[in-house]
C-alpha cells in the first residue's frame, strides 16, 4: 500500500533552489534511509512529507488520514511536566477518554439512566478497541528502551534533565505516538550503544513505515531497506540495504565518469580536427563537424567529492610512552543531595599512539572522566599524572567553548592574529565556509556548522593527545569520513567517546568500558570487543534457556507423577483398590514426588533470595542500563514467585498423598 507519493518535486526559497526533480514512493512497511551532506534539503523533504510545505512545482500525494510521528527537535516542554506525562501525552485522545470514563463511572453511582449507561458502554468499548488498557505498558516500554526507569519517570521533571536526556525523552514520545509513519531525524544522537541496539531491534520489529535521516552508518546498515541520497541539487533513490546503496552509487559514478571522459575525448578530437581543417581543403567537412559538435548534448561532470571538508591534524612533538596515567582515581559530581560517585578506583594508562574508544551508558561518567584526566574536573580520590611532554587538544560534545557572539571569521582570526585575510578565508574554505558566509555569527549556526567551526579551530593547535567527545554528532557522512582519515593519519594518541560504531570499528585499538562504576580495560580493537560481548550475550541467553528447559522438564515430571497419583486415587474410589505391591509402588512414588517438590521449593526460594539481593544493590539504579537490568530482574522475581506458589501447591498435594497412603 502506497502511503506517500512525490513526483518531480522542486522547492525554492526566494531566488534559491533547494532541490529539484525529486520523485519518491513510500509504501507500507518500508524503512527509508535519507542521507546526504548537510544543507542539501533533507529537512525540507521532511516538511513536504508532513504537509507543512507545498512544493514550488511537482506533486505530493498522501494516503487519506495518514498519521506521521515527527520528533520536533526544537519543541520545548513545560519544565514542570514529568517524563512519563510527556510520553503519555502522545496518547492525548486516549488519555482524555480515560479521564471521561473515570468521571462517567463516578456519576453512574447515582445516575442509573439508560442513556448514561449506554454512553459509558460505548466509550469503554472504544477505549478497549483503541488499546487504552495497553497504553501505560507502551509508555513504560519506550521509556525503558531509551534508558529511563518508568517509575522514576513518573516523578522526574523534564526541567531537571540535560539536553541529551531531553532528546531521548522526545524520541520516546515519538515512538509511542500512534502513527503509520515514523519520521526520525538523527535518532542515535545522544544514545549510548545499548540504547542504539534497542532502537535497532525496535525498528526491525515494528510494522510501521520508517523514514530516517541519519549519518550513523552502522545504524543505517541494520535499519534500511531503501535509500534516498541527496546529491547535486536533487536526490536519487536506491532499493536495498545501505551497503547495497554504497556499491550501486560507486558503480553509477564510475559509469558516469567513463561516459563523461569518453565525451570529453570526442569533443577534444573534434575540436582539434575543426581547428586543423577549417581553413584547408576539408573546410566543408570541418564546418559540418562544427555544427554537429554545437548540437551535441553535453554530459555533466560526475558528482564527486568536491567540497568535502579538508581536515588535517598535526601531532607536533612526540609524547612520552605514558601519555596519561590514573592511579586509584574516584570521579564524583556534586548533586543537591550530596556527592555522587560515578567511577571508583580507576587504574589506567594511556600509552603513546593508542586510539582508545571510551564507551558506556549515558550518564555513567564518561565525559566527567575525560575532564578529570585532563585536569578540568577535580578527582574525588587518587591521582592523575600527565606525561611531561603531553599537549592536549579537546573537542567538547556540546561545542560550548565556541565564541557564540563572534563571526566565523573572527573565531579563526583571533587564534591567528598574524594571518592575512586570504589565509583566514582559505582555512575556513577547507571546512565548507566561503564568501559572505564567514561573516555569520557563530551563535546563529546549525549544529553541523558549529561542529565544523570547532574542528576548524581544533586544527589550528599542535598537540600529541587528541580527545574527542562525540565528534560525529551533527556531521554528515562525508565529513565523518574526512575526520576518520585525519585521525588515522594523526601521529599522536587519541581518546574517543562516541556512539558511532563505524568510526570505532575503523580506528580503535583499545576499549575502555565504563560499567557498574568501574573502568574495564579491553586490550583489543573495538571489533574484537564487540565480538566478545556478542559471544558472552549468546552464552548468557543459552544458559538462561537451559535453566528454563531443566525447570520445565522437572515441572513436567512432577505433573506426570501427580497425574499417576490421581489415577490411583480414582481406582481406589471405584473399588479397585490396589494390591499390596501396588500400594508399595504408590508409597515410593509419593515419597519421591514429595522429595522432588521439597527440592523445587528450596531451589526457587534460593533464587528469590539471590534476585532480591541483586535488586537491593543501590548502584544498580545509577545508569540507564542498570535501570533496564533492574526491570528485567523485577520481572524475573515475579515469575519466580509465581513458580514458587505452584511448587508449594505441588508440595502440599504430595504431602497429603504421603499421609493418605500411610493411614
Amino acid at each position: 500500500m502506497t502511503l506517500i507519493s512525490i513526483g518531480n518535486a522542486r522547492v525554492d526559497f526566494g531566488a534559491s533552489e533547494i532541490f529539484r526533480d525529486i520523485s519518491l514512493t513510500v509504501a507500507s512497511g518500508d524503512r527509508w534511509a535519507v542521507v546526504g551532506r548537510n544543507g542539501t534539503g533533507k529537512t525540507t523533504l521532511v516538511r513536504l512529507i508532513t504537509g507543512d510545505l507545498t512544493p514550488t512545482s511537482g506533486a505530493v500525494a498522501r494516503m487519506p488520514g495518514l498519521r506521521v510521528a515527527l520528533m520536533d527537535q526544537h519543541r520545548r516542554f513545560p519544565d514542570g511536566m514529568t517524563l512519563w506525562e510527556i510520553v503519555a501525552d502522545a496518547f492525548g485522545d486516549l488519555r482524555a477518554l480515560e479521564a471521561s470514563l473515570a468521571t462517567q463511572a463516578a456519576n453512574l453511582e447515582h445516575d442509573h439512566g439508560e442513556e448514561a449507561m449506554e454512553k459509558y458502554g460505548r466509550d469503554l468499548e472504544r477505549f478497549e478497541r483503541d488499546g487504552g488498557y495497553q497504553m501505560a505498558a507502551k509508555v513504560d516500554a519506550v521509556l525503558m528502551g531509551v534508558g529511563f526507569d518508568p517509575e522514576a519517570a513518573r516523578a522526574t521533571s523534564i526541567g531537571t534533565l540535560s539536553g541529551g536526556e531531553r532528546g531521548r525523552v522526545a524520541l520516546a514520545r515519538q515512538l509511542a505516538t500512534p502513527a503509520e509513519i515514523l519520521l526520525l531525524d538523527e535518532p542515535t544522537n545522544h544514545l549510548d550503544l545499548e540504547t542504539t541496539a534497542w532502537l535497532e531491534q525496535y525498528l526491525r520489529d515494528t510494522d510501521r513505515t520508517v523514514i530516517c535521516i541519519s549519518h550513523d552508518r552502522a545504524f543505517l546498515a541494520v535499519m534500511a531497506n531503501h535509500v534516498l541520497h541527496f546529491e547535486g541539487g536533487t536526490a536519487f533513490s536506491y532499493e536495498g540495504s545501505y551497503e547495497a546503496f554504497l556499491i550501486q552509487r560507486e558503480e553509477k559514478r564510475l559509469t558516469q565518469q567513463r561516459q563523461f571522459d569518453k565525451q570529453q575525448s570526442k569533443i577534444q578530437s573534434e575540436t582539434d580536427y575543426i581547428a586543423r581543417n577549417l581553413a584547408g581543403q576539408n573546410t566543408k567537412q570541418a564546418k559540418g563537424r562544427r555544427k554537429l559538435l554545437a548540437r551535441m548534448p553535453r554530459l555533466s561532470a560526475p558528482i564527486g567529492g568536491d567540497g568535502v571538508m579538508a581536515l588535517r591534524l598535526s601531532a607536533g612533538d612526540r609524547s612520552g610512552d605514558r601519555v596519561i596515567e590514573a592511579e586509584h582515581v574516584t570521579v564524583a559530581v556534586e548533586t543537591p543531595t550530596g556527592t555522587r560517585e560515578l567511577l571508583r578506583d580507576v587504574n589506567v594508562v594511556l600509552e603513546r599512539n593508542e586510539v582508545v574508544a571510551l564507551v558506556g551508558p549515558n550518564g555513567a561518567g564518561k565525559s566527567t572522566l575525560i575532564k578529570a584526566l585532563v585536569e578540568e574536573h577535580p578527582v574525588h580520590a587518587g591521582r592523575v599524572k600527565m606525561g611531561p611532554s603531553t599537549t592536549v587538544a579537546y573537542y567538547r560534545q556540546d561545542v560550548g567553548h565556541l565564541p557564540l557572539d563572534s563571526t566565523i571569521y573572527e573565531a579563526i582570526a583571533t587564534q591567528r592574529p598574524l594571518w592575512e585575510r586570504r589565509q583566514v578565508q582559505g582555512h575556513l574554505g577547507r571546512f565548507g565556509f566561503s564568501g559572505d558566509e564567514v561573516q555569520r555569527t557563530v551563535g546563529t549556526l546549525s549544529g553541523g556548522e558549529r561542529a565544523r567551526v570547532a574542528l576548524a579551530l581544533l586544527t589550528l593547535s599542535t598537540n600529541n593527545l587528541l580527545i574527542l567527545d562525540e565528534p560525529t554528532n551533527h556531521l554528515d557522512v562525508e565529513s565523518i569520513e574526512a575526520l576518520e582519515d585525519a585521525i588515522e593519519a594523526y601521529e599522536g594518541s587519541c581518546l574517543i567517546v562516541s556512539h558511532d560504531r563505524a568510526v570505532l570499528r575503523g580506528l580503535a585499538t583499545q576499549v575502555w568500558e565504563v560499567k557498574d562504576q568501574k573502568l574495564i580495560i579491553f586490550p583489543g580493537s573495538f571489533v574484537e570487543w564487540e565480538a566478545l560481548r556478542a559471544e558472552n550475550k549468546l552464552k548468557a541467553e543459552k544458559g538462561a534457556r537451559e535453566i528454563s528447559q531443566r525447570e520445565s522438564e522437572k515441572n513436567a515430571k512432577v505433573r506426570d507423577r501427580e497425574r499417576e497419583l490421581q489415577r490411583e486415587r480414582e481406582r481406589a474410589d471405584k473399588g479397585k483398590g490396589p494390591t499390596s505391591n501396588d500400594t508399595r509402588k504408590a508409597q515410593r512414588a509419593a515419597d519421591k514426588a514429595l522429595g522432588d517438590a521439597e527440592l523445587r521449593v528450596s531451589l526457587l526460594e534460593a533464587k528469590i533470595a539471590g534476585v532480591t539481593d541483586a535488586l537491593d544493590d543501590a548502584t544498580l539504579y545509577d545508569t540507564p542500563a542498570g535501570v533496564q537490568k533492574a526491570a528485567a530482574l523485577g520481572k524475573e522475581l515475579d515469575d519466580t514467585r509465581d513458580a514458587l506458589d505452584d511448587a508449594v501447591h505441588d508440595w502440599t498435594a504430595a504431602a497429603e498423598r504421603v499421609q493418605q497412603l500411610k493411614s
